[in-house]
């Protein structure tokens, strides 16, 4: 069965790009999808990864992955989202790569996100939580520092009951964000605050949103245009 979702996200990519690889479920689809391409068409692709589990997800599939300082310039990167507004601003990281994910999507010179249609929301916040990655170090002055914002939040967990740590070893903060919220000024705050290492607020990243309603059909939301 065709997935129209992961293809029309890896549509777009030739050979020799440069292409970031997500984190998540419609990231991996994406990912499948770009290897089975990789492979029928015989594409030389270099990739970058945004966590240790796509990694290890696209070298298990044959496609050739490298690291983002190497690498450099990315010419294609397609990702998921947890919610998007109708300025295709995000929250991300519910799969706990949030700090990469933003590093590869500055990388990119293209960035397509892939999202079932229930992701789409009127105010960010209104279903998902807003992931803050925090120093292992300074977790309790990060939890301080985000009540003083009106900001509350509860360590992640593990199935286990241990606390979740990141692949880079550190915890992450899951925060309510209330419908009164600036989000650009909360973002600027965040990255301002001592021992936060990243955040889930992808406020000007995505150029272009594909999604995917029940029926399995993929519409394209681009950036409004300015006014």
């Amino acid at each position: 069965m065709t997935d129209f979702l992961a293809t029309a996200a890896v549509a777009p990519i030739v050979s020799g790009m440069t292409v970031g690889l997500g984190t998540g479920r419609a990231a991996t689809r994406g990912i499948r999808a770009l290897a089975e391409r990789a492979t029928a068409e015989r594409l030389t692709l270099l990739c970058v990864a945004t966590s240790a589990r796509s990694r290890e997800l696209a070298t298990q599939l044959g496609l050739r992955v490298g690291d983002l300082q190497a690498v450099g310039q990315i010419d294609y990167l397609f990702d998921g989202a947890d919610e998007v507004d109708p300025l295709l601003r995000m929250i991300k990281g519910r799969g706990g790569a949030m700090t990469r994910e933003k590093r590869v999507a500055h990388a990119a010179r293209r960035r397509v996100y892939l999202i079932q249609s229930d992701k789409l929301v009127e105010r960010l916040g209104q279903t998902a939580l807003l992931p803050i990655e925090a120093a292992a170090e300074q977790l309790s002055g990060v939890h301080a520092a985000l009540q003083s914002l009106g900001l509350q939040g509860q360590d992640r967990r593990n199935d286990d009951g241990g606390l979740y740590r990141t692949d880079g070893g550190n915890p992450v903060i899951d925060a309510k964000l209330l419908a009164d919220f600036d989000v650009a000024a909360l973002a600027q705050a965040l990255d301002r605050m001592p021992g936060v290492v990243g955040h889930g607020l992808f406020l000007t990243e995505a150029d272009e949103v594909l999604v995917e309603n029940e029926a399995g059909e993929v519409s394209r939301k681009g950036k409004p245009s300015a006014t």
